[in-house]
């Protein structure tokens, strides 16, 4: 149960980061180079949740959980 809500939630940060990448975008046609908009994002925090959801989601999918031997001795 708690990978499955690990999943969701980090689905839910990355996509909140994504959308702020693409958002941010913007800035572009206001005049900001491209090491000004990673500059920028870099001081974001929706641009850490990015990270930290895939993060979330990889953990959730590729972490080793138990195995069925290894529950029926506890």
């Amino acid at each position: 149960m708690f990978r499955v809500v690990g999943l969701f939630v980090g689905f839910g940060f990355s996509v909140l980061g994504g959308i702020t990448f693409v958002a941010y975008l913007n800035l572009f046609t206001v005049g900001f180079s491209f090491m000004k908009y990673m500059l920028f994002m870099a001081l974001r925090l929706e641009s850490y949740l990015f990270f930290a959801g895939i993060g979330m989601i990889w953990l959730a999918i590729y972490y080793p959980g138990k195995n069925e031997d290894e529950e029926k001795n506890i």
